[in-house]
């Protein structure tokens, strides 16, 4: 390839990842304030002032410009909680809090959930939500301890996500709050799983 092909090249790529996250950007806006369940590809094209057939050049359909917003907020996720086991005495907990911090605020995650069909594991966006959501459990077990070695301890670790998902949709609800639980109080409970065990 000739110097000028190489430099054409790059710039097709530079131009398309600048559109990309133009369109991302757009549909975060368009989420935040109309509800990442209410997002159409109508909006966001409008929203990011493209024809709304050249969304299709970059997302085949809502569901995976869904799985997209939710892999970046994986992505803030994950920097979170490592961030905050970095700085704090009780790594767990101080990543666990970060964590539903982060959750209790990003509905993308809550809505894309709904987007995860079988199907969508193949596709290019389905496989980057799985590998920042694989990073987020590796995140975890690090401030549980160490990896999680054995299929056990993954387990474990995957059981720890499950709640932490799940504290943060009671306490974005308010249901927690009802239940009369504070996150405090269910945090430091985080310290009885299998895995944390092992690893202290």
């Amino acid at each position: 390839m000739s110097p000028g092909e190489q430099n054409r090249l790059e710039r097709r790529v530079r131009v398309r990842t600048a559109a990309r996250d133009d369109i991302l950007a757009a549909a975060r806006r368009v989420a935040e304030r109309e509800g990442a369940r209410n997002l159409s590809l109508r909006s966001v094209a409008a929203e990011a002032g493209f024809a709304p057939a050249t969304l299709y050049g970059y997302f085949r359909n809502k569901d995976e410009l869904m799985l997209a917003l939710a892999a970046d907020d994986l992505g803030r996720l994950v920097h979170a909680m490592r961030d905050a086991a970095r700085e704090g005495e009780d790594r767990l907990t101080a990543a666990a809090s970060a964590a539903l911090d982060l959750l209790a605020n990003a509905e993308t995650l809550a809505a894309a959930s709904t987007a995860i069909a079988p199907e969508a594991n193949g596709s290019e966006m389905g496989r980057l939500f799985n590998g920042r959501l694989i990073a987020a459990l590796t995140t975890l077990a690090a401030a549980a301890g160490g990896p999680a070695e054995s299929r056990e301890s993954q387990t474990d670790i995957v059981l720890m996500g499950a709640a932490l998902a799940g504290l943060a949709m009671l306490r974005r609800g308010g249901r927690l709050q009802a239940l009369g639980f504070s996150v405090e109080e269910v945090l430091a409970r985080l310290h009885q799983f299998p895995q944390t065990k092992q690893a202290a």
